[in-house]
């Protein structure tokens, strides 16, 4: 490669990093999908789970992948006030490059609603996800829960806590596996202003925290967090919840990466930001494997 041509995209990388560390951990992250190719999936946008408008989806299906494919339902941040699936288009890109069919879900959010709704609202996607994936390209047998920060404790929720797909008729049972990444899963009390009146402080229920239905029984995890994260601290969190399910039997992988943020862990699914943690890598092989069931000896 010329030296001009590795100049120029050394430019392109540096700015882009610049502008992405300069976002709140969840705000809109523009930039990514300004430099993910759409060439990797077929969009299937707008598709109701539920009556509300937040209650939507959009399904990314991988242009070249056999089927059924593995399925991954994913859970944007911003700590139960903001954000929209829109926004998290590079995360369905980054996966069906992987032949991953990936299904990006709106919740509802407050002050919409409050602590349970948006669990109500993720366990309906991925009982929407079980029935309907088929059509999609995706393989109901093998669908994983994933989120980054707030929606982090959202899959967590929806894959350890039984209550929530009971709504549905079904159980975690579904769920092959579950990715946590900088998740909040043990955060009483509530020190985050944005978040307690989400959780009705300051009575905040004890069951809503995700680390008590660590159990036996409870399916695979993934757990990535970046080692200096300031907004969720890593050992509580993550650490906390991988010695719990391990404690209980249950397999688990659990990373730390010092190249990250908050916010630039769930950028780095995608290039230019690949570099700072194999993020995709990670999840690729953790879902490929199912769960750590079986061993991947070639993931792409």
């Amino acid at each position: 490669m010329p030296l001009s041509t590795r100049l120029k995209r050394g430019v392109i990388v540096s700015t882009g990093i610049a502008i992405v560390l300069g976002l709140s951990a969840c705000s809109p992250l523009t930039i990514l999908n300004a430099v993910t190719p759409a060439s990797s999936y077929k969009k299937s946008a707008d598709i109701a789970y539920g009556d509300d408008p937040r209650q939507r989806l959009d399904v990314y299906t991988p242009v070249s992948a056999s089927s059924p494919a593995p399925v991954v339902v994913f859970f944007y941040g911003g700590s139960w006030n903001k954000g929209e699936r829109a926004d998290y288009a590079f995360v369905g890109s980054a996966l069906a490059s992987r032949g991953i069919v990936t299904v990006v879900a709106d919740y509802r959010l407050y002050p919409q609603v409050r602590y349970p709704s948006f669990i109500e609202d993720s366990a309906a996607a991925v009982a929407w996800t079980n029935k309907q994936i088929v059509r999609y390209g995706g393989d109901a047998q093998h669908i994983f829960v994933m989120g980054h920060s707030s929606g982090a404790y959202n899959a967590a929720m929806v894959a350890l806590d039984k209550r929530w797909l009971a709504q549905s008729g079904l159980s975690p049972t579904i769920v092959r596996g579950w990715i946590g990444l900088a998740g909040p899963y043990d955060f009483l009390p509530i020190e985050n202003p944005d978040v307690k009146p989400v959780f009705h402080f300051p009575y905040s229920p004890p069951e809503s925290q995700p680390i008590k239905y660590a159990l036996a029984g409870s399916p695979p995890a993934l757990l990535i967090a970046a080692s200096e994260d300031k907004l969720v601290n890593p050992q509580r969190n993550t650490g906390g919840m991988a010695t719990k399910l391990k404690a209980a039997g249950v397999s688990v992988k659990e990373l730390y990466f010092s190249k990250p943020s908050h916010a630039t862990l769930i950028a780095s699914l995608v290039w230019p930001f690949q570099h700072l943690a194999p993020v995709l890598d990670e999840v690729d092989q953790f879902i490929k494997s199912d769960g750590g069931r079986t061993t991947t000896d070639n993931v792409k």
